[in-house]
């Protein structure tokens, strides 16, 4: 595994550390890449699975600067699809933010778990973007259409109570204890039937993301159009210079 991504299975749970703390755990084709072969992995010989970022943040979203040379979204929605379609449960432990293509890995897993100092965000409108990685659909699934019009249009931070009251998180723990819980989340996992948990998870996921697919093509059609606007360009310098955008609608 490349070193951007940590890995540790004992006692049947596997945990996957984002780790580029000098990005906030930003995510590279590298890094996805990583994670997909983690989760291939799990199907084998886990029997749950953590998903969790440093302590400074779970992650931070899309190496931007990668993203401007052309980051495989399809490549990178085909993981989280995998990580859906796991057939063992999946736990995100959430510090910090969770932004971005971030926020749909965290939304992606079965339960989320989140410290009180964490917030998700889709932050693309910053940038003159869309929101990827399903979170058209993955948002809207939990917190119902306008509260993801809300995410998503004006780039808010969803603190973790709030998103425990939209329906986005599982539950809430203290500063810090976010892994410990979802260790003990995935103990429970590790002690139920695989078969059962399999079918049940399926069948939840069939009944509430049957958009996905769609939902994923969307977002893939109108990044890539998006990424060759005017306004991306700008977005993109405004974030580099740490300055508000300003966009023209090109």
């Amino acid at each position: 595994m490349t070193s951007s991504i940590l890995t540790d299975l004992r006692d049947g749970i596997l945990t996957v550390t984002i780790n580029r703390p000098e990005t906030l755990n930003s995510l590279t084709a590298e890094a996805f890449r990583a994670i997909g072969e983690a989760v291939a992995e799990a199907a084998a010989s886990a029997r749950a699975v953590i998903l969790t970022g440093n302590d400074r943040a779970f992650s931070s979203g899309a190496d931007l600067l990668e993203s401007t040379k052309g980051l495989d979204l399809s490549e990178a929605n085909g993981i989280i699809r995998s990580l859906i379609d796991l057939p063992v449960p999946t736990v995100a432990a959430v510090s910090g933010p969770a932004a971005g293509i971030g926020c749909s890995l965290a939304l992606a897993c079965d339960c989320v778990v989140m410290s009180e100092q964490s917030y998700l965000m889709l932050a693309f409108a910053k940038i003159g973007l869309m929101p990827d990685g399903g979170a058209t659909a993955l948002v809207a699934a939990s917190a119902g259409r306008h509260r993801a019009m809300q995410m998503a249009l004006t780039a808010q931070k969803v603190w973790a109570a709030q998103a425990l009251e939209w329906g986005l998180a599982s539950e809430v723990v203290a500063p810090g204890e976010q892994l410990n819980r979802a260790r003990e989340v995935a103990e429970a996992f590790v002690q139920g039937a695989p078969l059962g948990l399999a079918r049940t998870k399926h069948a939840i996921n069939e009944a509430t993301l049957t958009c996905l697919g769609e939902a994923f093509s969307r977002e893939v059609e109108g990044q890539n159009a998006l990424r060759s606007t005017k306004d991306f360009d700008e977005g993109v310098a405004a974030f580099t210079e740490k300055r508000t955008p300003s966009f023209t609608g090109e």
